[in-house]
């Protein structure tokens, strides 16, 4: 008795280079769409977190007011909150530091700003300038956070 195979032989396929191109272009498509508005919404997280930033820095400054009875001077700066005060009768009364590590960079990877004083009566400036690290700006490149008085 011969054995006769009923199957026909498998044929590999894969996809067409036509095939491959609609499917890029549809990528590109979605891309273009929606990529604007993802980037419109990291740069805006980019500002609600350096506003959350300066809140707490200012809070770490208050608390540094409270114990040893000033502000840090404009050549002290935010450092102060990380290192004692070289005034002897200062740094006894210095209970830092003031933050759990060390002063950190505002999201776009820049210093935040410190200035005495500060604008509408405020005893001290902080600030970032933004994305675009200039005074001033629109948008993500406006400066956030209490301003200098000039």
């Amino acid at each position: 008795m011969v054995r006769h195979s009923l199957q026909a032989p498998l044929r590999r396929r894969g996809f067409t280079l036509l095939e491959m191109l609609v499917v890029l272009a549809i990528i590109g498509l979605i891309a273009g769409l929606v990529g604007p508005r993802l980037f419109k919404k990291v740069d805006q997280s980019r500002v609600t977190a350096a506003t959350i930033q300066i809140k707490q820095l200012r809070g770490a400054v208050e608390n540094l007011r409270l114990d040893i009875g000033r502000y840090p001077t404009p050549q002290e700066g935010l450092n102060l909150l990380m290192k004692a005060p070289t005034d002897p009768a200062l740094a006894s009364r210095w209970r830092g530091p003031y933050l759990e590590e060390s002063v950190p960079l505002d999201p776009w990877a820049k210093p935040y700003q410190y200035a005495v004083p500060g604008r509408d009566g405020q005893p001290f400036a902080l600030y970032s300038l933004g994305a675009d690290g200039q005074p001033g700006g629109e948008g993500d490149a406006q400066d956030l956070g209490v301003l200098p008085a000039n």
